[in-house]
């Protein structure tokens, strides 16, 4: 059996592919994958739960097609943003500044979320937001 890699300083039991960058004061919780084949950035202050997978790649199309591509798509996660325990983030989508994504949430591919948002849900709805203290939505 092959021993987690120790050098990830976030967490041991976390993995992490391709080309993630992640800013300071960030906490990355067990059982995590950081997919950044596609190219993933996390902005500082972030804590990512145990059990969260960031993806920036999708295999459908090579299942469906019986093609060879395999789809990348950069994903970004703002500062200040909270990942729920077994939330998955999927390719492409954009996670604003101070967002709480809730446990179990699915985020599909391509979704932009504004700053301050709070989603929740399969597939992962905006609940409320708020700016300046005040909530707009809902």
């Amino acid at each position: 059996s092959k021993l987690p890699d120790t050098s990830n300083p976030f967490n041991p039991l976390c993995w992490i592919t391709g080309k993630v960058e992640i800013g300071e004061d960030c906490w990355v919780g067990a059982f995590t994958l950081l997919d950044g084949t596609g190219g993933l950035t996390i902005g500082s202050h972030c804590n990512i739960s145990s059990g969260a997978q960031i993806l920036s790649h999708s295999t459908v199309k090579r299942c469906l097609e019986k093609s060879t591509e395999v789809e990348y798509e950069k994903t970004i996660i703002g500062e200040h943003v909270f990942v729920g325990t077994n939330a998955v983030i999927l390719m492409g989508c954009t996670i604003g500044h101070h967002c709480v994504i809730g446990a179990g949430a699915v985020v599909k591919e391509g979704t932009i979320a504004r700053p301050y948002s709070t989603l929740v849900g399969v597939p992962a709805k905006v609940v409320e937001q708020f700016v300046d203290d005040e909530l707009l939505y809902p």
